[in-house]
This record gives structure tokens, C-alpha cells and sequence, in this order.
């Protein structure tokens, strides 16, 4: 056994060597051992001592804003983040109903095409621009842009599907995340956020950068997408995961799109699309509500 003692004032090291020896011939059953101390005086140095043999983490290897916008949106577009996105499925119900979504492939070229040239480039567009005004405090700039941005909603289901998640996204920042400046740019629109504009707003006066908070906010939209496909086609999860692997070029090039586009650039051409979310709010069974 030894034990180091190290003392600040005498700073003697004291070394307890105990060694126990069996002899070789035991008397009445008892085992004879011999114990030697010796103690040596040394000059020692005070240096702190791991309790484990693994290596800290580096505090630097992460810059400080950098894991504080990564861990912010991680938890506003994750599932779990209560916005309700899993009640809605943006008409994909009524297009496997019709027939249009029926396997892998159909969805992928189904979600595509909503993702490029339909409601996710637009409200990818929305988001970037929302984000500008607010970082750039510019009150009548997102105002015009948030009326814009519900405008832009063609049925009834879908203006129900974003402004509620909107609302929540405002609401659940107010009294978690809430962040300086942000019920003054709420109040400064005369109409409601619509989620990908709540999004932007939230994202810019957190000081989150732009371009991950667009790429996080177009993966959470393509997912909700699949989950909601992924419960009427049905489709098992790891064909969930083919389609999401199949998109992931799709969010990048949408994403830089959006981020060079302006008002001018909006516009849709997925008309099934917005037919399928039309035809949603008569359909006789659903599960959603868009």
C-alpha cells in the first residue's frame, strides 16, 4: 500500500511501505507478518491531480456562440418542440388518398417538388428575409414581409396550419426563449407571424446565423413531411430515412436559393400541391388537419 501526503507548510512526502510476508511455517494457525515504514523528507511542488484517466474537454473546441446557436436550434425545430407540426401534413393526406404518394419514390419526387418549386422555397424566402429586417431592426420592412408571407398561403388549412405554429413558436419563445427586442417586432406587425417568419425573427435576435437556422428550418419541414407520410402510406422508418437521404441535396440547393432570392423571386408551380391541400378540407377521412 502506499499513500503520498503532500503539505504546503512542510512539504514532506511521507511513503508507508507495508509489505506482508507469509513465513513458511505457521504456528497454531496464525499467519506472522512484518511491516516496515520508512520516511523520507523531500521538497515537493503542489500540483493538482485528475480523478480520472480521461482527457478534459477543451472549452475551445466549441466556440461559446457557436454551441449556444446549435443548441438553439436543435430545440426550437426539433419534434419535440410543442409547435404541433405533427398535426399537420400540408396535403400530402389527400395526395395518397388520390393516389400521387404511394411508395418511396412518388413521396421523394412529391416532396421535392414542394420543397424546390412550391411552399418550401417560399417560406424558406420568408424566413431569410424576416430574419434581415429583424436583425437590421427594421419594423416596417417585417411588417410588409409578414403580410406578405400570409398572403402567400393558399387554402384555408394551410393559413390554420402556419399561422397556428407561428403563434405557438412566438408564444413558447416569449416565455422560455425569450430574447430582447422581441415583443416590440411582434407588435410592430399588423398581422400574425406565420411560422417561417416567427422562425427568422426568433433566430435573428438570438443572434443565430442565418444560413444554419435556413438549413435546420428546411430539414424540420421535410421531416415533418415524411412523418406524416410515413403514417398513411405507411412507410417504415428506415424508408423514412431513404426519402430524407434522397432530399438532402434538394434542402442544400433550396437553401442557397433562398438566401440570394428576392420578393421577386417568389412564386409556386406545384399546383397538385396546393389542389391537394384545397381538396383536404373536404376529404371524408383524415388524420390531419391539413
Amino acid at each position: 500500500m502506499r499513500t503520498r501526503m503532500t503539505t504546503t507548510d512542510t512539504r514532506i512526502t511521507m511513503i508507508i511501505t507495508a509489505t506482508t510476508t507469509i513465513m513458511p511455517r505457521m504456528t497454531m494457525g496464525m499467519i506472522i507478518t512484518t511491516t516496515s515504514i520508512a520516511i523520507i523528507p523531500t521538497i515537493t511542488t503542489a500540483t493538482s491531480m485528475l480523478m480520472t484517466t480521461n482527457e478534459p474537454v477543451k472549452a475551445g473546441d466549441l466556440a461559446g456562440s457557436e454551441a449556444a446557436a446549435l443548441y438553439r436550434l436543435m430545440t426550437w425545430l426539433s419534434p419535440a418542440f410543442p409547435v404541433g407540426g405533427f398535426s399537420y401534413s400540408s396535403g400530402i393526406e389527400w395526395a395518397v388518398e388520390a393516389g400521387d404518394v404511394t411508395d418511396i419514390a412518388t413521396l421523394a419526387d412529391w416532396l421535392d417538388a414542394m420543397l424546390g418549386d412550391g411552399s418550401g422555397f417560399c417560406d424558406a424566402t420568408f424566413l431569410v428575409h424576416a430574419y434581415r429586417a429583424a436583425e437590421a431592426g427594421e419594423d416596417a420592412a417585417l411588417n410588409d414581409i409578414a403580410e406578405l408571407a400570409a398572403a402567400f398561403v393558399p387554402s384555408r388549412e394551410r393559413q390554420l396550419e402556419t399561422t397556428s405554429q407561428g403563434r405557438a413558436f412566438i408564444e413558447i419563445s416569449r416565455a422560455a426563449w425569450n430574447a430582447d427586442g422581441l415583443d416590440a417586432m411582434v407588435a410592430a406587425c399588423r398581422t400574425p407571424l406565420v411560422y417561417p417568419v416567427a422562425v427568422g425573427v426568433v433566430a435573428a435576435l438570438h443572434g443565430v446565423p442565418l444560413a444554419p437556422t435556413l438549413h435546420a428550418f428546411l430539414h424540420a419541414l421535410v421531416s415533418n413531411w415524411i412523418s406524416a407520410a410515413s403514417r398513411l402510406i405507411p412507410l417504415g422508418q428506415t424508408d423514412s430515412q431513404r426519402v430524407l437521404v434522397k432530399l438532402e441535396a434538394a434542402v442544400a440547393v433550396t437553401a442557397n436559393r433562398a438566401l440570394n432570392a428576392t420578393q421577386d423571386n417568389l412564386g409556386s408551380a406545384t399546383f397538385r400541391a396546393d389542389l391537394a391541400s384545397l381538396r383536404h378540407e373536404t376529404q371524408y377521412t383524415r388524420l390531419f388537419r391539413s
